[in-house]
């Protein structure tokens, strides 16, 4: 085994999460917020149920204020294409947020199935919070 392949991978699953998996957080109410981090007008027409939109562009001190700073704040935009969700992820993280980055964006979250909401809002597995 390899010390630096295994670091490697620990620090993977530190920074990033997939579908399945902030399916379940959400699903058991694990302290996970989810984060748009697109702009409004996107936002509005299509997001992950209960999502907060935080547009990167305007991200700072005070449009944060009010967050917890003790729960993972997971970030998304678009898909693979876009990297809305890094620039808002290291935007929380020079802020002093917990975070993680959802593989796949928006685009994989509808792939594996979920619900979205907004204008163009999709049906798919809904998040039914089991707490």
């Amino acid at each position: 085994m390899s010390v630096d392949q295994l670091a490697y991978y620990q620090k993977k699953l530190s920074y990033e999460t997939d579908s399945w998996d902030l399916y379940l957080a959400l699903k058991d109410g694990a302290g996970v917020v989810v984060v748009d981090g697109r702009s409004a007008q996107v936002y509005e027409r299509q997001h992950i149920p209960g999502a907060i939109n935080l547009p990167h562009k305007a991200l700072c001190f005070n449009t944060t204020v009010g967050l917890d700073k003790s729960k993972v704040y997971v970030t998304y935009c678009d898909g693979i294409g876009c990297n809305a969700s890094t620039k808002t992820a290291l935007k929380l993280l020079t802020l002093g947020f917990q975070v993680k980055e959802l593989l796949g964006g928006l685009d994989w979250w509808i792939r594996d199935g979920y619900a979205t909401e907004g204008s163009e809002g999709k049906d798919g597995t809904p998040i039914v919070c089991g707490c």
